[in-house]
C-alpha cells in the first residue's frame, strides 16, 4: 500500500513524462492558453487576459499583414476666414467611424490651441468649440507626408455681450440673467442657446440671429429682444428693464406686525399665476401693472388688489379682516 505521506520512489520519471506532455499540449494551444502558468494550465485555471489593443482601429479595407500608415496632423481655427488663428480656449475632438457601426467613435480630444495629432490614414470627424460657437467637417489623414498636414477651421463666429438697466441705471449682475434661443427654425420654434447667463459676460456663438430672453428679479420683469451676431465682432445689445419692488406681509390690522410663516401667491387679474413664496415679508420685483395677492395663514385665506408703477417701491398690507 502506498503511504500518503510519502513520496513514490517513480516521482522523476512521472514527472519528467507530465512535462513533456505539457510542452506538446502548450505547442498546440492557442495563444490564450500559452499566457498560462505551466501550474495553472495543467490545473484549468482560465488564461490571464491578453492586453487590449489601446491602438487606434484600422483604417478601412487596411489588413492586419499589411504596414499601418500614419501621419500628423496640425489643426488650427480661425473666428473668420481672413482672420488670426484663435490661440485659447478651443476644444479639439476627432471621431472615427468603425465599419458596420451607425455611430462615430471619439478617439482624441485635446485642449490646446494648435494641436498636432498622430492618426492612420483614413477618414475623420473632427469638432472644434469655442464657447458655444463650433463647426464641425470631415477630414482625409493621407499616411506618408513629410511633415504635418495642415487643416484649418473656420468657425465663422463672434461674440455677443449684454449690458441690463433698470430705471436708466446698470442693474447689478446678480439681480438680472437672461437666456438665449435661436432664431424661429421652420416650425416657428426656438431652440435654447444657453440660459442663466449673466450681465457683462461674453458669449462665443456661431454669427447669426438670436432671441434674448432677460429677466430682472425672481418674478415677470421681462425684456425680450432679437440681436445679431457678427463674425468676428463683439455684439453689444443692451435691455432696459420696467420693474416695481413689492415687500408683502399680513397683520391683524392695519400697522400691525407681520404674521410669519404666511404662504403668498401672487396672481393676475385673470387668475394666472406668477409666484408663490412664503414668509413673514417676502419681497419681490413684478413688472408694472394690476395684481391680486393671495395671503394664507392659519386655515384662512386673505386677498388684496394692487396696481404698481415703473421704479415704484412698496409695501404691501394684506389686513385680516
Amino acid at each position: 500500500m502506498n503511504d500518503p505521506l510519502h513520496t513514490p520512489r517513480d516521482t522523476p520519471a512521472r514527472a519528467a513524462s507530465a512535462l513533456l506532455l505539457m510542452a506538446v499540449a502548450l505547442a498546440g494551444a492557442p495563444d490564450g492558453a500559452r499566457a498560462q502558468s505551466a501550474t495553472d494550465w495543467l490545473t484549468g485555471a482560465p488564461a490571464a487576459p491578453a492586453p487590449a489593443d489601446k491602438a487606434q482601429p484600422p483604417a478601412a479595407g487596411e489588413s492586419a499583414d499589411q504596414p499601418i500608415e500614419t501621419a500628423e496632423v496640425r489643426m488650427v481655427a480661425r473666428l473668420t476666414a481672413d482672420g488670426e488663428e484663435i490661440g485659447e480656449g478651443l476644444v479639439w475632438r476627432v471621431f472615427w467611424h468603425p465599419p458596420g457601426d451607425t455611430r462615430n467613435s471619439l478617439i482624441v480630444t485635446k485642449k490646446d490651441a494648435q494641436p498636432t495629432v498622430k492618426l492612420k490614414a483614413g477618414d475623420y470627424v473632427v469638432n472644434v468649440s469655442l464657447g458655444r460657437a463650433h463647426i464641425t467637417r470631415n477630414i482625409t489623414v493621407k499616411g506618408g507626408g513629410a511633415g504635418p498636414a495642415l487643416e484649418e477651421f473656420v468657425l465663422n463666429a463672434g461674440g455677443l455681450r449684454v449690458k441690463a438697466l433698470v430705471g436708466g441705471i446698470e442693474a447689478p449682475s446678480n439681480s438680472v440673467s437672461y437666456a438665449i434661443y435661436s432664431d424661429r427654425d421652420q416650425t416657428d420654434n426656438r431652440k435654447l442657446v444657453l440660459s442663466a447667463v449673466r450681465p457683462n459676460v461674453t458669449i462665443r456663438l456661431n454669427a447669426g440671429i438670436y432671441h434674448i430672453v432677460s429677466t430682472y428679479g425672481d418674478c415677470n420683469a421681462v425684456v425680450q429682444s432679437d440681436v445679431n451676431v457678427e463674425a468676428g465682432k463683439r455684439t453689444e445689445a443692451t435691455v432696459t428693464h420696467s420693474a416695481a419692488k413689492a415687500t408683502f406681509k399680513l397683520v391683524q390690522r392695519a400697522g400691525g406686525e407681520a404674521l410669519p410663516d404666511t404662504q403668498w401667491t401672487i396672481q393676475t387679474p385673470q387668475g394666472d399665476e406668477i409666484k408663490e413664496s412664503v414668509g413673514a415679508l417676502p419681497t419681490h420685483i413684478l413688472a408694472p401693472g394690476t395684481y391680486t395677492v393671495v395671503a394664507k395663514s392659519q386655515g384662512r385665506q386673505f386677498q388684496r388688489d394692487i396696481t404698481l408703477s415703473n421704479g415704484e417701491t412698496a409695501q404691501v398690507e394684506v389686513v385680516m379682516n
